[in-house]
């Protein structure tokens, strides 16, 4: 198949978006199919690429990559001179091709915006679709939806931009949320905008870097205990993977830099354990009305009482990444995994 991995773009997760996309397009060829990366922002920019040649000839991966990576120091400069987001001939490119495999991660990618505009144009994507990526990336949303379909989650409540810190501090003191908590940005990703929380000036200068990233922001009760992920493909859950990060929480270096975190995946959970938090993984995918693949984020307490803290609709595919390592444990290496995530989205 002719496929194009779409990755880069925008977001603050631009360059872990590159990793994906490069590890995907590497498997897919690796399996005989004509797979190319393609950054969404930029498209064929300096090259002589169009949607009639973009599947012909030689390809040189990295050197493509290269070049990618190249644009990300012009992002900022281009968005201020008004340049419209999709790429030179990305759209048509994606017209061309059989299927495009969605590397994006954060927003502009995984928010819903891109899926949507494709189901105007007929092009066919893996991964959910607008609207369930739109519910997953607000974790305001996400929240909502948990509560009112019973899926455990931490208490949470929203500050919007424009009031004062004393007015959000009020509004988590109405709430009964005491330190420690937790500050985050409503519609990030790669735990990006998260801040552990433990006196009133932390609670000051969390809650303005968090704002920096978007206009809402959520303070959750803290949570102590262990850290698990759940990966869902075909309505079925995954092994369990624990994830022990060496120090600090599961952040954003913890996440990405290789030999910061200890993974162990199936994780060493009782069997009960085990089927409660697979059975609510799949029960919160079908809540946030996800397809084909996505992954689910937990903590469990001391006592083993467990809460979802959010949905990927998008998750990573790097080296570390959590859904190929659970996907290993059952068989599905690597490669034979980002084929099966086109077969299954087709």
């Amino acid at each position: 198949m002719n496929i194009v991995v779409l990755c880069a773009g925008t977001s603050t997760e631009r360059e872990i978006s590159i990793v994906s996309g490069t590890g995907v397009c590497r498997a897919l060829r690796s399996k005989g199919h004509n797979a190319r990366v393609l950054d969404i922002y930029f498209g064929t920019y300096e090259s002589d690429l169009n949607s009639n040649n973009f599947f012909d000839g030689e390809y040189n991966l990295d050197e493509q990559v290269n070049q990618i990576e190249g644009f990300t120091s012009k992002v900022k400069e281009m968005q201020q001179s008004g340049k419209a987001f999709f790429g030179e001939n990305v759209l048509e490119i994606c017209k061309n091709a059989d299927v495009v495999f969605m590397a994006l991660h954060g927003q502009n990618g995984e928010d819903g915006k891109v899926q949507a505009v494709f189901d105007l144009y007929g092009i066919k994507y893996t991964g959910s679709g607008y609207l369930g990526s739109a519910l997953a990336m607000d974790k305001d949303i996400t929240k909502q939806l948990f509560i009112a379909n019973h899926v455990p989650t931490p208490r949470g409540v929203k500050f919007e931009k424009g009031l004062s810190n004393d007015e959000c501090y009020q509004i988590m003191t109405d709430a009964n949320i005491t330190f420690p908590c937790v500050i985050k940005t409503s519609c990030g990703g790669s735990s990006v905008g998260v801040y552990i929380v433990n006196d009133r000036k932390e609670f000051d200068e969390s809650v303005k870097a968090a704002f920096s990233y978007g206009d809402d922001v959520i303070v959750e009760e803290y949570i102590k205990g262990r850290e698990f992920s759940v990966g869902v493909l075909e309505g079925k859950a995954l092994p369990i993977i624990e994830i022990i990060p060496l120090q600090g929480f599961y952040d954003y270096e913890n996440k990405y830099k290789p030999g910061m975190t200890k993974d162990v995946c199936p994780a060493e959970l009782s069997e009960k354990m085990t089927e409660i938090m697979q059975r609510e993984a799949v029960h919160a995918s079908k809540v946030l009305k996800l397809g084909t693949y996505s992954r689910m984020d937990f903590l469990m307490d001391e006592n083993e009482n467990i809460y979802c803290l959010e949905a990927n609709t998008l998750p990573g595919m790097t080296p570390t990444s959590l859904l190929p390592q659970e996907a290993q444990v059952i068989g599905i290496d690597y490669a034979a995994l980002c084929e099966r995530l086109i077969e299954s989205s087709l």
